[in-house]
């Protein structure tokens, strides 16, 4: 809607929606609250000034979440020349000074769509534990399973993600 008016109040409800998510992803990445609030409002001034940038080629929170993480990576890069980041409890991946925006634009295009083909039930218990932060304990309670199987239809989601995005795209 913002993006055909133009009306400020319209930034103000995406702001609204997404200010807690775009902090945690940032607290996630930096460990720092302060660092996390200071790139938190970075980010929506960088999101502000390039609204009419976003192509919807993609849904508008899979953008501002790559334009978060490529904020906070830059930012962590300007510390450190190279880093690690735990990106889920099982995979460490180790991010150099090379940051092609085009290509992690081009990947996440094709995460989406690997996406698209989990099921509903599969995307929301990924949308809980990574978007919203639930713990194991709470998601468990929602779907009414125990936490062990929680864990296990995570883990089995992230493995079918990326066997389908292996298959798809390597």
């Amino acid at each position: 809607m913002y993006l055909h008016t133009q009306q400020n109040n319209y930034f103000e409800v995406l702001y609204k929606r997404y200010v807690s998510k775009v902090y945690n992803r940032c607290l996630s990445l930096t460990k720092d609250s302060s660092k996390a609030e200071d790139y938190t409002h970075d980010i929506f001034i960088r999101v502000y000034g390039n609204l009419g940038k976003f192509k919807e080629h993609s849904a508008f929170s899979t953008w501002l979440y790559s334009i978060s993480y490529n904020y906070c990576m830059d930012q962590i890069r300007s510390a450190n020349r190279t880093m690690t980041v735990s990106l889920d409890d099982e995979h460490e991946h180790t991010f150099v000074d090379s940051a092609d925006h085009e290509i992690l634009e081009s990947q996440l295009q094709q995460l989406a769509s690997v996406m698209h083909t989990i099921t509903a039930e599969e995307t929301r218990m990924l949308q809980l534990k990574y978007e919203d932060g639930l713990d194991i304990r709470a998601i468990a309670q929602q779907f009414a399973l125990k936490d062990s199987a929680v864990k296990m239809r995570l883990k089995r989601t992230r493995d079918k993600i990326r066997r389908l995005y292996s298959e798809q795209y390597s």
